[in-house]
């Protein structure tokens, strides 16, 4: 069983940032954890993410960021569906989603800002690619890969260590 965020804050503050963004969850799982793989989107390029989605280690956690981009939703129900079949513990999107009733069906959970009905795009000419497994910052906090997301109702925390 997962410790509680407020748990966690209530031992280890100190050793503990919160983000400060008002997710919304669309995943089956409603608390999740796990250690971060990151991804950075430019230009609705999502060659990244896809990649990141399929190689990353069963039990991680994928932040991603695609806000700077055009606005459209980074992942659906089939993104999600292969990341859940892989054992993705979560998915946290600083952008959108869709296809949130196929969404909601998986076991793994999937935090992002709100839902776009037009779908990200694979890089084409001109469009810049990704990066992966770099600190992104936004939420008010650095997501550095290798540190673990502590994510349930209550919020979403983010540490060097792990927490049983």
């Amino acid at each position: 069983m997962q410790v509680s965020t407020p748990d966690l804050c209530d031992q280890y503050l100190d050793e503990v940032s919160i983000s400060e963004t008002k997710w919304q969850s669309y995943g089956g799982r409603k608390a999740f954890t796990g250690p971060i793989t990151t991804v950075k989107i430019f230009d609705n390029n999502n060659r990244k993410f896809m990649e990141a989605i399929e190689t990353a280690e069963p039990g991680s956690v994928i932040v991603m960021d695609g806000i700077f981009s055009k606005p459209c939703a980074w992942m659906g129900d089939r993104k999600a569906g292969i990341a859940a079949g892989r054992g993705i513990a979560g998915i946290i999107i600083n952008g959108y989603v869709r296809d949130i009733e196929g969404l909601e069906k998986l076991d793994m959970g999937i935090l992002a800002l709100g839902t776009h009905p037009m779908a990200s795009r694979f890089a084409t000419e001109g469009k810049r690619e990704g990066v992966r497994d770099l600190t992104l910052t936004f939420g008010q906090i650095d997501w550095v890969p290798g540190h673990y997301v502590y994510a349930d109702q209550s919020g979403v925390l983010v540490s060097e260590k792990k927490y049983d």
